[in-house]
């Protein structure tokens, strides 16, 4: 990412680390910290749906660890557990 674009990742696995969250209609707003490779120390954010992951809310999430997985652009992140 050199700024002229929006904060967007390649494809791929990343190791991340949720350092915000917020409750929104049917899900989460997140901000991510990227933990490890070329993206290490970015903040991304993103939403989920659904109620988001799985059921949790904006204070269960925080601090935890995960891997965001970004698929044609679309990112999807799954909590360690």
């Amino acid at each position: 990412m050199d700024g002229s674009e929006p904060n967007v990742l390649d494809d791929g696995r990343y190791d991340a680390m949720v350092v915000d969250a917020t409750s929104h209609g049917d899900g989460l707003a997140l901000d991510l910290t990227i933990l490890t490779g070329a993206h290490k120390g970015e903040v991304v954010s993103i939403r989920t749906t659904a109620g988001g992951l799985d059921g949790q809310d904006e204070l269960d999430v925080l601090g935890m660890p995960g891997t965001l997985v970004v698929e044609k652009g679309v990112p999807a992140f799954t909590i360690e557990r």
